[in-house]
């Protein structure tokens, strides 16, 4: 009888839709229990993942599954059609053609796209962000599949559905959207000190972009670059703006969410759409395959970039965007990139992040757009013909002729032959690979926090203050006090400075950590418990601070001209030819859309109205000259808008003129420039205002001042 009872108990438990976790082992699908979730299955610690881990497979699987239609992460994207023009060869050290013609041109197409949010959250989140390139070379499609960060959160592909689960919504209640501030992310990462350096970067200003047009592009993974003589070299790709790296403010990102949700979104298609096709240098750190243990990091490890202080970026060609996409459903949205989509010359490394992803796109495309011949969308197809034996499926476009589907065959001719090496067949490096099956991560892997230090110590004291308010800004919305501490724990290998702010700021003491993965058993993962931390060649690596970024043009920026009947036609005039001289975009705010009268007569149409748009969305502003224009601006119905634009932009570090006959609107304002130290703020007593206000403009912000300016 309590057999029969156990028996129903049993049946009951599998036929329940509701369970728990609460002091349950780790299992497969299959209810086989996990002795090791950190690692997937090598050939050595250092070698390549093998094909039958079958825990890694169900884990991927299972996840790229989750979501239908839109993708699970990048899900919110903008796309443009563009060209890739190679300016120096790189023949040396790699046989692909589109790398070694100088002067060559390959069409391209890039998705840029944030990681967490669903497709309808916001473009301002503080996220990474994806910068995937798509090159329709002449031998096969290559797809450089990146992101504006050149590390990662991970060192293996099996964490990744955990990371994403921990920064999507939490899954009892779809809370919160498109934000890693919260309890389930900081849980994770305060287990993971792998993250850490990745955080730096996560919670610097690199999170925030002012424009996607303004932000770098790194492949993040080594690759290899194999030449004709099959010669070895290790590549790390990057793409530097031509415009320079900038930024917004956070207390700015918040309100252009509300403001404008699509605002990098627009940004980037009108740029195209007015000609100022954004534009990025491309170039690469090349290493010989036998310097690849000379650092002191590994260069399989995806939590490590190489400062370019030890490996210069050799600039070597120009991506531009000059065309938006004719419709975005079936260009941006349909795109499917694979970093297995290769060309001859290049070729893999062992990283197993990587090496994980090679199974996870194409897994994930079939999922998402519901069929193997994904390759045969439009914006997918390579500009070669395809040939070869594969047939029908789902959505199949392609039609071939004859009745052979396979190889070999005679009755086909034999067609389509395989191909030589000298025919531009592909063929893998002929790689040594050898070592134990083995779930393990090398050691090499296990300093997590030597380059989170570099790149904190490396920042300008302003992106160091700005790191510190984003951990404190994160930290506070996490419910978990235990969890916070834990965090605050890792930081304080990074630097105690940072960690005791952030510390005081949550009501909290420093706690150093003294085994920062503690909740993973030693016997599953010891490589991982405790970072063996090294003493870095490079302290400090200017490259990665924004500070010394391109701050030379104004190309492309919006500048809001504020202004009402009476304003001064003469001045408006001037400055505005002589910033779109410059390829600066001007638009027009007025109390309302009903054209403004100026002082000679002539009628301007306002784009604007103040309370339809907010300072968030133009790069500086320029209070027009006008006695009678200041004074209708200041009138009872207009002077809390105008001075509420003319504050925030200050808050926010920007640069502001003030025409003549405009004292009253700078008196009535917070700005502070009584000394005139304060170079952004421009006043009518310059005698060279025009050319001043143009090069603050150039300069983006002017951050240092920042506490000044809020005080």
């Amino acid at each position: 009888m309590k057999s029969k009872e156990n028996q129903n108990e049993k049946l009951d438990q599998l036929n329940s839709l509701s369970t728990s976790n609460e002091n349950e082992k780790l299992t497969t699908n299959q209810g086989l229990k996990i002795n090791n979730n950190q690692d997937s299955l090598k050939s050595g610690e250092r070698g390549p993942s093998l094909l039958e881990d079958f825990i890694l497979r169900e884990k991927i699987t299972h996840f790229d599954h989750e979501r239908i239609p839109e993708r699970i992460v990048h899900a919110r994207g903008s796309g443009a059609h563009g060209v890739f023009k190679l300016n120096k060869s790189l023949e040396k050290y790699t046989k692909a053609k589109f790398l070694s013609e100088v002067g060559k041109e390959t069409p391209v197409f890039v998705r840029f796209s944030t990681v967490a949010g669903s497709k309808g959250s916001t473009d301002l989140a503080r996220d990474v962000r994806g910068f995937a390139i798509k090159f329709y070379t002449e031998e096969g499609n290559y797809d450089l599949v990146g992101n504006n960060i050149p590390v990662f959160f991970i060192q293996d592909a099996m964490k990744f559905p955990d990371l994403i689960h921990a920064v999507k919504p939490e899954p009892d209640n779809e809370i919160p959207q498109a934000a890693s501030a919260h309890d389930t992310f900081w849980d994770f990462i305060s287990l993971m000190p792998e993250s850490m350096h990745m955080i730096m970067w996560a919670m610097s200003d690199r999170a925030i972009p002012r424009s996607l047009r303004m932000m770098e592009g790194f492949g993040v993974h080594s690759f290899k670059f194999i030449n004709d003589e099959g010669a070895v070299h290790f590549v790390k790709f990057h793409f530097k703006p031509k415009l320079g790296v900038h930024s917004v403010a956070w207390d700015e990102a918040q309100k252009i969410s509300g403001v404008d949700s699509d605002f990098h979104k627009r940004d980037l298609w009108e740029a195209i759409e007015s000609g100022n096709f954004p534009e990025w240098d491309f170039g690469v750190q090349v290493i010989p395959e036998e310097d690849e243990n000379n650092f002191d990091f590994d260069l399989l490890d995806p939590t490590k970039l190489v400062p370019e202080e030890l490996v210069p970026v050799q600039i070597v060609g120009t991506l531009t965007l000059n065309r938006n996409p004719d419709n975005f459903f079936a260009e941006t949205e349909q795109v499917a990139f694979h970093p297995g989509h290769l060309v001859p010359g290049i070729d893999f490394s062992n990283d197993p992040l990587l090496q994980g992803r090679l199974f996870s796109y194409t897994d994930t495309q079939l999922s998402r757009l519901g069929s193997p011949n994904f390759h045969e969308i439009p914006i997918n197809r390579s500009i070669n013909t395809v040939h070869n034996n594969q047939r029908d499926g789902h959505m199949r476009q392609q039609i071939v002729k004859g009745k052979v589907s396979y190889e070999p065959n005679s009755i086909g001719g034999g067609c389509p032959f395989q191909a030589m090496m000298k025919d531009g067949g592909f063929t893998s490096q002929e790689e040594r690979v050898s070592g134990t099956k083995i779930r393990a991560r090398s050691e090499s892997f296990v300093d997590h926090y030597s380059q989170a230090k570099l790149f904190y110590n490396s920042q300008s004291n302003p992106e160091k203050e700005h790191i510190q308010k984003a951990l404190i800004f994160e930290l506070s919305k996490v419910d978990i006090p235990e969890i916070r501490e834990k965090v605050v724990g890792q930081l304080a290998f990074i630097e105690m400075d940072l960690a005791e702010k952030v510390a005081e700021k949550l009501g909290l003491k420093v706690k150093k950590l003294k085994e920062p993965n503690q909740s993973i058993p030693a016997d599953a993962n010891p490589a991982s418990l405790q970072s063996k931390e090294r003493d870095p060649k490079v302290k400090i690596s200017e490259a990665l601070s924004m500070k010394n970024t391109v701050k030379d043009t104004v190309a492309s920026r919006v500048i809001g001209f504020i202004l009402a009947n009476g304003v001064d036609a003469n001045a408006i005039n001037t400055l505005k030819t002589k910033l779109e001289k410059q390829k600066a975009r001007v638009d027009f705010i007025a109390p309302s859309l009903a054209p403004v009268k100026a002082n000679d007569g002539s009628l301007i149409t306002p784009k604007h109205t103040l309370t339809n748009t907010s300072s968030v969305c133009f790069d500086a502003l320029y209070i027009c000259s006008g006695e009678k224009s200041v004074k209708e601006l200041l009138n009872p119905e207009n002077k809390y808008t105008v001075l509420n634009f003319v504050n925030e932009a200050y808050k926010h570090c920007k640069a502001i003129y003030f025409g003549a006959e405009t004292d009253a609107i700078y008196k009535a304002s917070n700005v502070n420039n009584k000394k005139h130290e304060d170079p952004a703020i421009i006043t009518s007593d310059n005698k060279k205002g025009d050319d001043e206000f143009i090069k603050a403009v150039a300069q983006h912000r002017v951050w240092e001042l920042e506490k000044e300016r809020n005080s």
